[in-house]
């Protein structure tokens, strides 16, 4: 009896610490579900969310901690059947890590406002009143400051030249909004060569407001645009890998 109180004993310290990890993601996965639900619902502001993000990504990391342990000193105990679910949530904390990593790598500038033209670049009007409702951020370009700062993280953004007459153009330009997959288009008017759209973000519904301005310029037509986040201070990169698609589906399209 005293021989198998050591193993027992053993034993059950894996078991804690499998059911500590297992919970702490269980719990990270609970937060993680709420945080984009209570936004979409209007219970809390997006900062609430963000918070809930970080308390789940912490429990995330610690419960993958408690379960690697179990697993690295307590699987030939556990067996593979114990070990399922540990595993599982040390997958979760490595997510958490690298979307943790994704995040500081993109996150190091607060931009969310791109434009191809910063000295000029296009207004948004269609997009405004849903702005307003949705307590956005203002729609008004911070000048010469956000475009050194995009100038500094996205020099290769510019605009596109057509050798087209701006009717075709705009056609083009329109057809290529159209295409492009999540828009949805909100205003398109050809005599002021302006398209708008907007897309939301998949997990929290986010959106984000495009526009497309469409000019002559010698004998053919310039296509300038600017894609705008209404909430938070910066996108993740998300804008400017926006502007880089269309502008690179455009070009596809005008051969």
């Amino acid at each position: 009896m005293t021989r198998n109180a050591g193993p027992d004993k053993r034993l059950q310290r894996f078991i804690r610490l499998r059911r500590s990890g297992v919970l702490a993601a269980a719990l990270a996965l609970l937060l993680l579900a709420l945080a984009p639900l209570g936004w979409r619902l209007g219970l809390w502001p997006y900062a609430i969310s963000f918070a809930l993000i970080g308390l789940a990504a912490l429990l995330a990391i610690a419960g993958a901690v408690l379960a690697g342990i179990a697993l690295a000193f307590g699987r030939a105990t556990l067996g593979w059947r114990g070990a399922t679910l540990p595993i599982l949530a040390v997958l979760l904390g490595l997510g958490f890590l690298a979307a943790a990593w994704q995040i500081i790598q993109h996150g190091a500038v607060p931009i969310h406002d791109i434009s191809t033209d910063p000295d000029d670049p296009p207004a948004f009007i269609a997009a405004l009143p849903a702005r307003q409702a949705e307590h956005a951020a203002s729609a008004a370009y911070a000048g010469a400051a956000l475009a050194r700062q995009q100038q500094g993280a996205y020099p290769d953004i510019g605009p596109i030249v057509l050798a087209a007459a701006p009717a075709p153009a705009f056609a083009l330009a329109l057809a290529t909004a159209r295409a492009m997959p999540g828009w949805t288009i909100t205003a398109s008017d050809p005599r002021a060569g302006r398209i708008e759209a907007s897309q939301a973000s998949f997990w929290f519904g986010f959106v984000d407001d495009i526009v497309i301005r469409v000019e002559a310029e010698g004998a053919g037509s310039r296509i300038d645009m600017r894609s705008l986040s209404r909430q938070g201070v910066g996108d993740l990169g998300v804008n400017a890998r926006r502007v880089r698609a269309y502008l690179a589906a455009l070009r596809r399209a005008a051969g």
